[in-house]
């Protein structure tokens, strides 16, 4: 049998299976089409050859450990970009992990342990990353690709501790906005995350193809033609709401005006001289009592509603919430409640980054939720959040780190990652992350 020595590139689209449960067969259909006319020209143009494909998981070899690397960067950079241009249902957020060593050929397909290492990797990047081992870290040309480790792992079926790393977001060797910029808006996404160090240097045609199987110029008007869906019934249910507010206020004016009237009449004659200034304390104490019943924050209540809303109707309604939220002056609390509507709009993995971005900038209530998410209900969004509040070196964690090793939840053991090869286990990554952190 033969055997060659490559670099192995695993990827697939974070919740997809999830996201399949919810969306009909064409839409599946679609949504894949866009998938393969996104990557597969960007794994050519580096050289890569694609193995197979189920679903949305893709397997490619590379001779090129660097041109590997470049290929995730570029194609991280290029969701990006598309992920801009649509609504957030037809976004696309993959993971991106690569091994290198030697397996074996069978006719098209490849076997070895370099494999399985790859795709246990995989199982532990996050979206939006390209995750590597130690061994292609040791191969590539580290002055075309910059690196940064994330620490050694433990993965199911592999012999002793392996050494990870990811590609660092930019900006580093690339034009982007300055550092002042970057700071004035935390956690706004206002370049590619890796400065399209990759994607600059594939053809236009490569990096958007033209005659690919899907006409994303087409999908891109069924986008828009369903966010004009989406507005129109927002705008329609604004109005309704609004119409039913004047009435709520007319008849509250009516009957506050009476309740007035009636209660300074109940008063002695030497206070009802005074009636202006019972009229004041009685409005600042309604004003009380409003803030009481309604949370006394705009932008709490306007996250509420996303999160109450139909699902299909989120990704419109969010758009003006964040809006909102992008002028609250204080970094902390402006990422805390970014990462409270992520979490409203069903992405509670991601949330858990914009919560790290908020916790750097010293929000106590981000400290809490992550220390809260290590209870979620998801065994991927607790076994994410164990990471996170390690790499934070965040002691406050640490309790609810040991009783999630203790107990862990009722869904460890589930299958993720690619071709499922891979089972979630956040009793394990609790252990892993009380591990990380100094002076324990």
């Amino acid at each position: 049998m033969k055997t060659a020595n490559l670099a192995i590139v695993f990827t697939d689209i974070k919740g997809f299976t999830e996201r399949t449960s919810r969306q009909t067969l064409e839409e599946n259909q679609r949504l894949l089409q866009v998938h393969e006319a996104l990557l597969a020209p960007l794994f050519k143009a580096f050289g890569g050859r694609i193995v197979k494909s189920i679903g949305d998981a893709y397997l490619v070899t590379f001779e090129s450990p660097t041109q590997a690397v470049l290929s995730g960067i570029a194609i991280q950079d290029r969701l990006w970009h598309h992920n801009r241009a649509v609504e957030a249902p037809e976004q696309l957020h993959v993971r991106v992990a690569i091994n290198v060593g030697e397996v074996r050929l069978d006719g098209n397909d490849i076997f070895g342990e370099p494999v399985n290492i790859a795709a246990r990797v995989e199982g532990i990047a996050e979206a939006g990353e390209v995750y590597f081992t130690e061994a292609v870290y040791l191969s590539m040309n580290k002055a075309e690709v910059p690196s940064k480790e994330v620490g050694a792992f433990e993965l199911k079926g592999i012999p002793g501790k392996i050494r990870v790393f990811h590609v660092p977001r930019a900006p580093y060797r690339v034009e982007a906005p300055s550092a002042a910029a970057i700071a004035e808006a935390p956690g706004a996404e206002t370049m590619p995350p890796f400065g399209n160090l990759a994607l600059s240097r594939v053809a236009e045609a490569a990096a958007a193809p033209s005659g690919a199987a899907v006409d994303l110029s087409e999908l891109g008007q069924r986008a828009a033609a369903g966010a004009a869906v989406i507005s129109q019934r927002a705008a329609a249910q604004a109005s309704v709401l609004g119409q039913q507010a004047a009435v709520l206020g007319r008849q509250a004016r009516t009957v506050g005006g009476s309740l007035f009237s009636r209660g300074v009449a109940a008063l002695p004659p030497k206070v009802q001289r005074h009636r202006a200034w019972v009229g004041v304390g009685v409005v600042v104490l309604l004003a009380g009592v409003a803030m009481l019943a309604f949370g006394g924050d705009e932008t709490v209540r306007a996250i509420k509603a996303v999160e109450r809303a139909p699902e299909e109707e989120r990704a419109a309604l969010a758009k003006d919430v964040r809006t909102l939220i992008m002028k609250e002056e204080e970094a902390g609390r402006r990422n805390f409640l970014l990462g409270r509507l992520t979490e409203a709009t069903g992405k509670p993995d991601d949330a858990l980054k914009v919560y790290a971005t908020a916790v750097k900038a010293g929000s106590r209530a981000a400290e809490d939720r992550l220390i809260e998410m290590l209870s979620h209900g998801r065994c991927d969004v607790r076994s994410d959040a164990a990471s996170t509040v390690s790499r934070l070196q965040l002691q406050r964690a640490v309790s609810a780190l040991e009783d999630l090793q203790e107990d862990g939840g009722p869904d460890d053991g589930s299958r993720t990652g690619l071709f499922g090869l891979s089972k979630c286990d956040s009793k394990q990554a609790a252990e892993s992350a009380l591990k990380g952190f100094k002076g324990r």
